[in-house]
């Protein structure tokens, strides 16, 4: 990579200023002759607070490396949602493994109803009112995959019109001429 990308990319990070998470870090050990050997995992996730949202899981023998990977890994796997004002844009289901995750969009005040790994995606996205509810096996990282595949699925008005073939305009006038 050459300077001015380097600089280009670090201009649109400070462009948006990323928030990041630390949603779990996982310890596990291994029993040699000597003692026990520790090694750390970590799940993190980082967004701009405005739709955009990446998530990334890092491994290491100690703590804050572990987080630097994981933060590194969600910069780089982030995705743009398009969001309804501060909800999402319709009820679906995201299903990882034997998690499902039922996201539903809620009005003004409702705040952010979900637990763990979901309230904090939905936090550091910036949506600020939507109901969640995870169904079958509560385990992070399924939850965290499980939450992202629901995001992957929210399609705009817009865009189903286009691929139905109807042009959005169109659809917009026949609704006030009906009611």
């Amino acid at each position: 990579m050459n300077a001015a990308t380097e600089m280009n990319q670090a201009g649109q990070e400070n462009q948006y200023e990323l928030i990041e998470k630390t949603v779990e870090i996982g310890r596990t050990s291994k029993v040699v002759e000597g003692g026990r050997i520790f090694n750390f995992s970590a799940i993190v996730v980082v967004g701009n607070g405005q739709g955009k949202v990446g998530f990334g899981i890092g491994k290491s023998q100690d703590v804050p490396s572990a987080i630097q990977k994981a933060t590194d890994q969600a910069k780089k796997s982030m995705i743009q949602v398009d969001l309804r004002g501060t909800t999402i844009q319709h009820k679906v289901i995201g299903r990882h493994c034997a998690t499902q995750l039922l996201m539903l969009p809620a009005s003004e005040g409702t705040g952010v109803i979900a637990g763990g790994a979901a309230r904090s995606i939905f936090e550091v996205m910036g949506v600020e009112n939507v109901l969640a509810k995870c169904i079958g096996s509560t385990t992070t990282i399924n939850v965290v995959y499980a939450t992202f595949d629901a995001l992957k699925r929210q399609q705009t008005r817009r865009s189903v019109a286009l691929r139905r073939g109807i042009s959005f305009k169109d659809r917009m006038v026949r609704k006030q001429e009906n009611g």
